[in-house]
């Protein structure tokens, strides 16, 4: 049974946050990041606080622009930033790159640091018109938004509120099985956030379509009822340093090395973050 749900979106929830004011070297960058990336021209979307602000109306400060597009694009787009006299880093090769001007700076994200899962080209088609920094521009689509969360679990820094709010202020109105086909074999880091997000809001779990529920659960089920001996373990594509422990001391799998050794990678610029 298909689940999903194409349905238009309500207006969403009101509140009393306020858009931030930048300071204007910030806002100029932003401003400037987004006409080159236009004149290019190269495919982008822009997600983090903007993204969250057009599907959910929270708003909140942000030190800098989330730039998503693929790895190769990412490429092309710092050889083309460095010509026009951006300072350019690729702080980790698997997914962020930096452009630095004037003290501030702009991220260019290509995926999940542990690899797992990257931006293609149907995360930049899908993505929806919106003005960002006086800039029509477009962002992620709420269902990339979401999964771009999935693995910011960390200890400091932890995105299931976000998912939640997501959920809440589409009402549940998301195309199910595209966040289904992202998540992939992943699935567990898609259900315990609705556990959550069932916690906070108990009175709308059916949001969530229930076939998806019902889905989730056989799975979650059957892997308790018989689990596969053989299976690894996953602690490290969750947060290297807290199960640091486990893959140094005890000796157990370290599938964030395998996984980031797999994934593509940006190049053209010096590597190193400082």
């Amino acid at each position: 049974m298909p689940i999903n749900n194409k349905l238009q979106l309500d207006e969403i929830p009101a509140t009393s946050s306020a858009v931030p004011q930048l300071p204007i070297e910030q806002e100029i960058l932003f401003r400037d990041m987004l006409e080159l990336l236009e004149g290019m021209p190269i495919p982008y979307a822009v997600a983090g606080a903007f993204a969250l602000r057009q599907h959910t109306g929270i708003c909140r400060d942000t030190k800098d622009l989330d730039i998503f597009l693929t790895t190769e694009h990412a490429s092309m787009a710092l050889t083309q930033l460095k010509k026009r006299g951006f300072e350019c880093e690729v702080c980790d090769p698997v997914w962020l790159a930096k452009a630095h001007r004037d003290g501030f700076f702009v991220d260019l994200i290509t995926g999940m640091s542990n690899g797992l899962i990257s931006v293609d080209s149907s995360w930049i088609q899908r993505a929806h018109p919106a003005m960002v920094a006086g800039v029509a521009s477009r962002v992620l689509a709420r269902e990339e938004l979401l999964t771009s969360k999935l693995f910011v679990v960390r200890r400091e820094r932890f995105d299931g509120a976000d998912i939640a709010h997501i959920i809440y202020a589409t009402r549940g109105k998301l195309d199910w099985d595209r966040i289904l086909q992202l998540a992939g074999e992943h699935w567990e880091m898609l259900l315990w956030p609705l556990i959550l997000f069932h916690y906070v809001y108990p009175a709308h779990s059916d949001y969530v379509p229930r076939v998806l529920w019902d889905d989730l659960l056989a799975r979650f089920e059957g892997e308790i009822a018989s689990p596969n001996q053989k299976a690894k373990f996953r602690g490290s594509l969750i947060d290297e340093n807290m199960f640091a422990i486990d893959v140094i001391e005890w000796g157990l799998d370290d599938l964030l090395k395998r996984s980031r050794q797999r994934s593509p990678k940006i190049t053209t610029v010096e590597e190193g973050c400082a």
